[in-house]
């Protein structure tokens, strides 16, 4: 999920961007026999593009917020264990580096033309919410994963939620654990999720969840 709404962020960033180049450098618009800062609609533009990344990333954010609450309502599960050490560390990393990327850009969108502080306001946002949850997430150890007599839950920078029902195949596959359903849809999470001394915790609850008659699970658990 946040590799598809980065690359959607991305995605609008570039024509956000490029039209604040055009009205920031007030270039011509030859089209419309005006120039960039003599536009018309550009505050329009840049409030209607605004929204739209700040919606995106308010999404992204009450996804995350849910997700860390529901997992760490530890009482509702049958088996629920904070993430490994490792998977602690690269969620860290790589939210800091999106919570540094996301200031740039709103930066660079404010320094070129002030014009584009709706965009640049909706970058910040994500940014800002990135940063406040990297550091409340991994104070008291509330990225979690989870098992529930229906679906496996795991909380960090993403959410992922694995239903039990209709589930055919449970594998392990270089890094990542996955779930493969009836009708040809797959799941996955990442196998360092769990830490290595907790996996026979894990895959234990999760059989004793499911019909081992009509489920296959490996044997192999990435010890």
């Amino acid at each position: 999920m946040n590799k598809f709404i980065n690359a959607t962020l991305l995605f609008i960033f570039l024509p956000t961007m490029a039209f604040t180049i055009v009205v920031g450098f007030d270039l011509p618009l030859e089209s419309f026999g005006t120039s960039g800062a003599q536009l018309e609609i550009r505050d329009e533009v840049f409030l209607g593009l605004g929204i739209l990344i700040l919606l995106i990333n308010l999404r992204r954010s009450i996804r995350r917020w849910m997700g860390m609450r529901i997992v760490n309502q530890i009482k509702k599960f049958k088996w629920n264990v904070p993430m490994s050490a490792e998977r602690k560390k690269r969620v860290q990393v790589y939210t800091l580096m999106e919570v540094f990327v996301f200031t740039s850009l709103a930066y660079g969108l404010y320094w070129v033309s002030s014009e584009a502080w709706m965009p640049a306001l909706g970058f910040l946002f994500g940014a800002l919410d990135g940063f406040l949850f990297t550091i409340i997430g991994s104070r008291g150890d509330r990225f979690r994963i989870g098992v529930t007599s229906k679906a496996i839950v795991s909380g960090d920078r993403d959410v992922a939620l694995v239903y039990f029902q209709g589930l055919r195949k449970i594998s392990i596959h270089q890094d990542s654990i996955y779930f493969d359903y009836i009708k040809k849809l797959q799941l996955s999470i990442p196998l360092d999720c769990i830490d290595a001394s907790e996996r026979e915790s894990f895959f234990k609850t999760v059989e004793d969840q499911i019909d081992l008659n009509r489920v296959f699970v490996t044997r192999e658990r990435g010890l």
